[in-house]
């Protein structure tokens, strides 16, 4: 793309496929999870990681693998990111891991017992589908994958499978954060854990909820702000990723081209409908920009000459909501498997979505042997969009284009089971496609040989295209921590970087891991869409409350006193429950950029 540009990281195993192509297809998945071990189990905690693992990191890691032995390159762009991947490759999880599958295939042994009893037969077959799903699921565990799921997917990208891509440490909503402090430790840590987990420098990053901000005079929001605090010049998200090497990250599609945000999540959670609808008069919707198209790569730079352009993929909207939508997406599908109603004990899902309008009571039994069919007919339709959006933008522009769809992967599985069967089927389709060449983001990125420079305002793909999601009444608080707790780890990584004392150095790096963890994006967002708010709550108020008291130890051992025995306990509890990001670079937070 530029004379700098560096060669794909993905070795190409087969060339361009189309003999006349009309333009190319890229798939972005992100996977996420807060930190949870030893944050709970069930029903919030390290149970959403077994779950995530079980029903989509593994059944993708199938799909990919199949693929690849029926001589087909994914070339999926799937972003992974710090924190799950430290989560994933933890001791504690896979054993963990171990027990779940264990329960899992226990529940649904007795369930068909009890069933086969009472004369339920569907119901009977269904709980043994379910034994033999999470027997393969542990074999897979166990002896494919070799208890390592992250290496597995290290392995696909070496192989040329698939493209990894990088993500903030914690998932932090980085337009929200109070200094350029926290955001360039949130993505420099993100590039060092990829370094550290896939061995090489990561050239894509996915920004958590597609969320920039350009550089610019910035305030705290007002509902969190202090009396008398004046605007301060802060760098651009742009500048931070240029300064990490990072080529490229992916936006949401108004805030490239204007109009009315599309939103990502209003369908999915009822909370949100009374937030918007209250706050929707706030947002002012932006001349819609006829000359941008969403087909297209261009370069961001909000500081120009300062820094070197980073080039932006944009979301396709019509493709990417087919997927995700509530109603009227893929997995609504009558003869999908439903993903509310479960059966207890055991907690296994027995019945079918059977029909939009179906309340728990009507759901019919599930009939796995029925979906194929549906799956098939809708692999046909995303490939005839796929298609006609290429083409379209072909006629118009004469240039070949490309469409990105971006999907949280959690969507291929706990959300849409048999997500993964439609995914195998559309990139089949796809890649014997001859008039559409699959290509990951590094791979079509390196074959541009220019792009035009532009700028972007800020926002997200939450709905008004605005911070509302993750700052609002409930939430500012947390802010309130964040922005103290922030301007406290850069004072303390200012006067003691350096430090020869390594139990100092230690705390500090405590300090540092509590407060990239009570930047998660996850607990504002859990706490608004109502879905874990309690844990939320509990959880980033623990981690401003384990911060302050290792501040307080901290200055203690820095001014040559001795840590108590009940502080050593408190410092050795927390470094074990959380003991993500290591080792951790304390000159992130004295200052930004090397400034």
């Amino acid at each position: 793309m530029s004379a700098d540009s560096t060669a794909s990281n993905i070795e190409i195993i087969q060339s361009d496929n189309s003999t006349h192509p009309i333009g190319s297809f890229m798939l972005v998945l992100h996977a996420h999870l807060p930190w949870v071990l030893s944050h709970g189990r069930w029903p919030n905690g390290v149970d959403w990681l077994c779950e995530a693992t079980a029903e989509t990191y593994i059944p993708l890691l199938n799909v990919f693998n199949r693929l690849l032995n029926d001589d087909i390159a994914p070339r999926v762009t799937l972003a992974i990111t710090p924190v799950l991947c430290d989560m994933l490759s933890s001791m504690s999880f896979m054993y963990t891991f171990q027990e779940y599958l264990q329960f899992r295939i226990d529940a649904a042994s007795r369930n068909a017992r009890e069933f086969a009893a009472q004369g339920l037969d569907d119901y009977r077959d269904i709980a043994l589908f379910w034994e033999n799903w999470y027997t393969n699921i542990a074999r897979d565990f166990e002896q494919t994958y070799e208890r390592d799921v992250v290496g597995a997917f290290r392995k696909l990208q070496d192989h040329g499978g698939l493209e990894i891509i990088t993500s903030t440490a914690t998932h932090a909503y980085l337009p929200l954060l109070g200094t350029d402090e926290a955001i360039h430790a949130q993505i420099r840590l993100g590039v060092d854990s990829y370094k550290k987990h896939f061995g090489r420098q990561p050239r894509g990053i996915w920004l958590p909820e597609c969320a920039y901000r350009p550089r610019g005079e910035w305030l705290p929001p007002e509902a969190v702000r202090a009396e008398g605090t004046k605007p301060v010049l802060r760098k651009g998200v742009d500048e931070f990723l240029a300064a990490n090497q990072l080529h490229y990250f992916v936006i949401d599609s108004h805030l490239l081209h204007g109009g009315k945000p599309p939103g990502h999540y209003l369908e999915r959670y009822d909370s949100l409908r009374w937030m918007h609808e209250t706050f929707a008069d706030q947002h002012v919707d932006t001349p819609e920009d006829g000359s941008r198209s969403p087909h297209e790569v261009y370069l961001v730079s909000s500081a120009p000459g300062s820094a070197a352009p980073v080039a932006c993929f944009t979301q396709h909207e019509p493709t990417s909501t087919q997927l995700w939508q509530a109603t009227g997406g893929y997995a609504c599908e009558g003869v999908y498997l439903d993903s509310h109603k479960k059966h207890f004990p055991g907690g296994h899902r027995l019945w079918r979505v059977t029909s939009p309008s179906a309340n728990l009571a009507q759901k019919e039994p599930y009939e796995p042997l029925r979906v194929g069919e549906t799956c098939e007919a809708q692999a046909n339709h995303f490939v005839g969009m796929v298609k006609d959006a290429l083409r379209s933008y072909s006629e118009q522009s004469g240039q070949l284009g490309i469409v990105c769809c971006t999907c949280d992967a959690k969507l291929f599985g706990p959300m849409w089971f048999e997500g993964t069967n439609w995914f195998y089927r559309t990139l089949k389709k796809l890649w014997q496609d001859e008039e559409i060449n699959l290509s990951t983001g590094s791979q079509y990125i390196d074959m541009l040989d220019s792009a035009e420079t532009i700028t972007l305002p800020e926002g997200s793909w939450g709905e008004g295209g605005s911070d509302l999601i993750w700052l609002n009444a409930d939430t500012e608080w947390i802010w309130r921590e964040i922005y103290d707790c922030e301007a406290i780890m850069s004072r303390l990584a200012r006067e003691y970087k350096d430090t020869p004392n390594p139990k100092l150095r230690q705390i500090l790096e405590q300090c540092a891991r509590e407060v990239l963890l009570m930047e998660s994006s996850d607990w504002p967002f859990l706490i608004s869409t109502m879905t874990a708010r309690e844990y939320a709550e509990l959880r980033c108020a623990g981690h401003v409350d384990m911060f302050r008291r290792l501040v307080g130890i901290a200055e203690k051992v820095a001014a040559g006193e001795f840590m108590s025995e009940g502080e050593r306990q408190f410092l050795h509890a927390t470094q074990e429950r959380d003991k993500c990001f290591s080792p951790i670079p304390l000159e992130l937070w004295a200052n930004s950029l090397g400034d």
